[in-house]
């Protein structure tokens, strides 16, 4: 993208009916590091990708907790993420307060759509330069919404943002047509199957990558958002790259059985 006369406010339509501002903030959030979320039936995880400044600083938190039954994980500008967590967490109080129930996930993606489109269409404004993936259960079952800076949402079973992206999608594609019926030990796994497609040949392990979980158990108790614990994650890894091993190891066990024997 270049400058040109028409992205000097984000007010101003070019004349082929685009808003640049608008356009480079959802290109801040192509260049933050990448985020997936994903859900059942009754469970919704979110992952991301801790991306440190330098190899002197410690990574920004990417996942909040916004209520006990909805968080969010952003790619983009990480303080404007943390206004609207903020905006998000005092919405939920108040929705608490006065109704004595949570807020509908619906509803709090509705809200934080309306916030961020105000911004697209005042002279002294800025478009909040973050997506953010809404993930939450209500009495309808988990939801995951993504909202872009342009003020449009939308709903997913599964979805990826930030940088990299790309290949996270392509893996999410081929898979979430069972996430259903996935239980939440296999959601966990394919949200960090997921983060590691982003990493270009990284290692994964439990110190770059952040993992959140919200859901309901079998019996109708709900498991507040939480994020998983570092030594979870490790072990979750581990056994996900015994699994990815074992075939290799079968399959080159039965190479060398089938091997002719040496004439003597």
């Amino acid at each position: 993208m270049f400058r040109n006369q028409y992205d000097t406010d984000v007010t101003t339509w070019s004349p082929a009916g685009r808003l640049f501002q608008v356009e480079y903030a959802m290109e801040a959030v192509k260049q933050g590091s990448a985020c997936v979320g994903l859900r059942s039936r009754t469970h919704a995880v979110l992952a991301a990708a801790n991306k440190a400044a330098s190899e002197l600083s410690s990574h920004q938190r990417k996942v909040f907790r916004v209520a006990d039954h909805a968080g969010v994980a952003l790619a983009g500008l990480t303080a404007d993420g943390r206004v609207l967590s903020r905006f998000l967490r005092n919405e939920c109080i108040n929705h608490s307060f006065v109704y004595e129930a949570p807020l509908p996930v619906s509803r709090l993606a509705l809200r934080l759509a309306d916030k961020a489109q105000v911004c697209t269409q005042r002279s002294w404004k800025r478009p909040y330069g973050v997506g953010l993936l809404v993930a939450g259960l209500d009495e309808t079952g988990a939801h995951l919404y993504y909202n872009c800076p342009s003020g449009n949402y939308f709903e997913y079973q599964a979805f990826a943002i930030g940088s990299r992206s790309q290949a996270a999608k392509t893996f999410l594609e081929r898979r979430f047509k069972g996430y259903n019926d996935y239980t939440p030990e296999q959601l966990i796994k394919d949200a960090l199957s997921a983060i590691k497609e982003t990493l270009q040949g990284d290692k994964l392990t439990s110190s770059n990558c952040t993992v959140a979980i919200v859901g309901r158990k079998d019996d109708g108790t709900i498991e507040p958002f939480e994020m998983i614990d570092a030594k979870r994650i490790q072990e979750i890894i581990d056994s996900m790259e015994i699994a990815e091993e074992a075939p290799a190891v079968a399959s080159s066990m039965e190479e060398s059985s089938d091997a002719a024997p040496m004439d003597i």
